[in-house]
């Protein structure tokens, strides 16, 4: 507690204190291991004018890790009849970078991360930022305290669970399944790769029996192929799940 009313009244940091306690409903301890969730590896320097040698992808990796087991045990618990395949899908769109973005989003981390960040925020940033979130409270706060904090603060007010079971905006997944009922072959490859906001941006084509139906692009190489895959189930006339 002591450590905490330090942070928030008497730190250099404590704008930062205040940003985290209106955003993320908790003050750290740990300013600087917080502050580093919001540094993306596309800023070298920080506002003081200091050279940052590091970014948030050690701790993205591992909010990954925890993020991908609480959301496992959370449906491993609130359907107990549910199989495999059926949980397995239902946590890979819990966990997927577009839902992700979209919490990190209606979270507000975009306020803190525009202290942090020099370049145009993406919302795969922000995706990013709230994995290294998860990382953060981890190391914090253990597991049991990082659990309940998702569960209640991340899963139960942002994502309509009931709804997730039948909506499907896997459009890659859609193109495969389509292509194997018709004995199609469906590939995907880079079109080009070149740098967007200091950040590398990719546009993916993607080719249904080596033609070229297709293509999008983005920051990251699966976002562009779901992207892609979206237009080209427009142009085969093929019906989307998807919204």
């Amino acid at each position: 507690m002591v450590r905490k009313t330090y942070n928030l009244y008497f730190s250099k940091d404590r704008h930062f204190a205040k940003r985290c306690h209106s955003t993320l409903g908790f003050i750290p301890k740990n300013l600087e291991l917080f502050k580093l969730a919001f540094y993306h590896k596309s800023n070298n320097v920080n506002q003081e004018g200091r050279t940052i040698t590091t970014n948030n992808e050690r701790l993205e990796y591992l909010g990954d890790s925890i993020l991908s087991t609480i959301v496992a045990e959370y449906l491993f618990k609130k359907y107990p009849n549910g199989n495999e395949g059926f949980l397995t899908k239902m946590r890979s769109k819990i966990v997927k970078r577009k839902t992700l973005n979209f919490i990190a989003d209606k979270m507000g981390l975009d306020f803190i991360m525009k202290e942090f960040t020099e370049t145009r925020l993406s919302n795969a940033m922000l995706g990013n930022a709230l994995e290294a979130l998860v990382g953060a409270i981890y190391i914090e706060r253990g597991y049991a305290k990082t659990r309940n904090y998702v569960i209640n603060e991340l899963l139960r007010k942002y994502i309509d669970i009931h709804q997730l079971e039948v909506h499907d905006d896997n459009f890659k997944s859609q193109l495969l399944e389509w292509c194997q009922k018709n004995g199609k072959n469906v590939d995907y490859k880079v079109i080009q790769k070149f740098k967007f906001d200091k950040r590398d941006r990719f546009r993916m084509g993607v080719y249904v029996d080596g033609k070229q139906i297709a293509e999008a692009e983005d920051f990251n190489k699966k976002s562009a192929e779901q992207l892609a895959s979206e237009l080209a189930l427009s142009s085969l006339n093929v019906s989307a799940n998807g919204r």
